[in-house]
């Protein structure tokens, strides 16, 4: 059985914490829709992700964080237009698709030519914050079977999950409520270049205005 708990029950965020550290699944609400998340540096809880929503393996997992030394740590000093997108729409529902640093090293899937990259969205969410602030950074998918629509309430999650809760499964779920907000948009930034991935909450006239 999967265990929901409140977002601001006293121990939630520490349990959450604890089991993503122990290679667990855990959904949780961000500032769009609720999402998997993961330990990027537990190899076997990043294929647990793909296994649990039948993500192809192609698709490569993005990685929230909520700090600049993370931001650091997995891309180093970002890229020109990516420093000046995220000075204007970091927090929010912004992913960027920038170079990796040469010490972030996990396996996060996705194409092999686009390894040596990796997508960071810094949201606009207490839990998330908290959870990053613990654990560090997460890799984390929308909770929905890969294809189907995101979703933005924990019994939703719990319900399309509940029966790929055994072993390797979904761990618990952080109940925040609903959060039915578009999913972020996704760009890439390899420079002084930027390039629409997917439009989503924030438009692509407004990243390039």
């Amino acid at each position: 059985m999967v265990a929901v708990l409140d977002a601001l029950g006293r121990d939630t965020i520490q349990a959450a914490a604890a089991a993503i550290a122990d290679g667990g699944v855990v959904g949780i609400p961000t500032d769009t829709v609720y999402g998997l998340a993961v330990d990027p540096g537990q190899p076997d809880a990043v294929e647990r992700v793909f296994a649990l929503k039948e993500r192809p393996d192609d698709v490569a997992l993005p990685v929230l964080i909520s700090a600049w030394d993370q931001v650091a740590a997995l891309a180093g000093t970002l890229p020109e237009e990516a420093q000046r997108l995220a000075g204007l729409f970091w927090p929010g529902p912004l992913t960027l698709v920038v170079p990796r640093s040469g010490r972030f090293t996990a396996d996060l899937g996705g194409r092999a030519a686009g390894r040596s990259t990796v997508g960071l969205r810094w949201p606009d969410d207490p839990v998330v914050t908290a959870l990053c602030s613990l654990v560090g950074p997460l890799a984390v998918t929308s909770a929905n079977l890969h294809g189907e629509p995101p979703m933005t309430d924990a019994a939703t999650v719990v319900a399309a999950f509940a029966d790929r809760s055994g072993a390797g499964g979904l761990r618990l779920v952080v109940d925040g409520g609903t959060r039915d907000g578009t999913p972020s948009t996704v760009v890439a930034c390899m420079g002084r270049a930027s390039r629409c991935l997917r439009q989503g909450a924030i438009p692509w006239a407004d990243l390039v205005g």
